[in-house]
């Protein structure tokens, strides 16, 4: 009975409420990502803002250059050289389209198909990388060169009256002409479409394909219903990659082409390197610019797929 009648012991005093531990380096992301945005910065932003005045400045060059707010300099830039932005859109595309019947075989045999030769095909095709771009374009110029060997073969199989009947070549020539233009884009951006592709094949998991055959699919029907929508991401990726820098690009216009030929490219840098005037160059850019974004931003909602690789 004492022991049911004694007094319940006093409850010890709550323990004081632990505070929480701090955060050791909250600011190290932001620390490792400060040199890339001052690089963004530096290297991007500031010439953009630049070439933005630029393009509704007035003057010349003797006198100097003013900001008027003068933005009939892109509607004057656009009327004049419409020709040379529709003949670029139209190179890129086909060069693009080129890229990628091409490469998608390249790269589902080295993801899927290559085994052991995967690093030696590899090798090949990031190869032209290990030569400057001006070499590799002016390669092509002796590859295609009147009375040579490329040039004869496909004269001997008649491929130059149909490119000739299409206007892509004149007079039983490929050089100076627009199918040279575009041999040299497809050439020199043909790996920017290998390596996306490649990267988005050999993700793909090979079980899905032995599904496939368990249930007796044709590999027309496996390709079409499994590899492809799968390998979308980097499809996407290689036609990006591909179609922006061929559509600003002037190498090959200027070395494989004629005046005929001549992209937008071609005009930039003539305005600003030999014309030298500065307003309607940067007016041209920023055309070029917008032009490219409008369509990547088109490209990008209807294929359907925003996980680029």
């Amino acid at each position: 009975m004492a022991t049911l009648t004694e007094a319940p012991p006093p409850l010890a005093p709550p323990a004081p409420e632990a505070k929480p531990p701090r955060r050791r380096g909250r600011w190290t992301p932001y620390l490792l990502l400060l040199p890339g945005l001052l690089w963004l910065v530096v290297f991007f932003a500031l010439p953009v803002i630049y070439q933005a005045s630029t393009s509704v400045q007035t003057g010349s060059l003797e006198e100097g250059y003013k900001v008027t707010w003068h933005f009939a300099t892109y509607w004057d830039a656009l009327s004049e050289y419409w020709p040379q932005f529709v003949r670029s859109v139209l190179y890129a595309a086909s060069a693009t389209v080129l890229c990628l019947l091409l490469g998608y075989p390249l790269a589902y045999l080295i993801a899927l198909r290559a085994g052991r030769w995967r690093n030696l095909i590899m090798i090949l095709v990031i190869a032209p990388f290990f030569t400057s771009f001006l070499i590799r374009t002016l390669a092509w110029k002796t590859i295609l060169a009147d009375g040579g060997p490329v040039v004869g073969a496909l004269d001997a199989l008649h491929v130059l009256d149909v490119t000739a009947f299409l206007g892509w070549t004149a007079d039983d020539r490929v050089l100076a002409t627009p199918l040279a233009v575009v041999c040299g884009l497809t050439y020199n951006f043909l790996p920017f479409m290998i390596l996306p592709l490649y990267t988005s094949l050999e993700r793909i998991d090979p079980r899905l394909h032995e599904a496939a055959n368990d249930l007796y699919a044709k590999p027309s029907t496996t390709f079409r219903k499994v590899t492809f929508p799968l390998s979308m991401p980097g499809v996407v990726s290689g036609t990006l990659l591909t179609f922006i820098p061929a559509s600003g690009d002037y190498i090959n216009a200027d070395l494989l082409g004629s005046t005929d030929t001549r992209m937008v490219g071609n005009v930039i840098q003539s305005q600003f390197l030999r014309i030298l005037d500065y307003p309607t160059a940067a007016a041209l850019s920023f055309i070029l610019m917008a032009a490219i974004l409008a369509v990547v931003t088109v490209y990008i909602r209807k294929s359907g797929t925003e996980d680029l690789v």
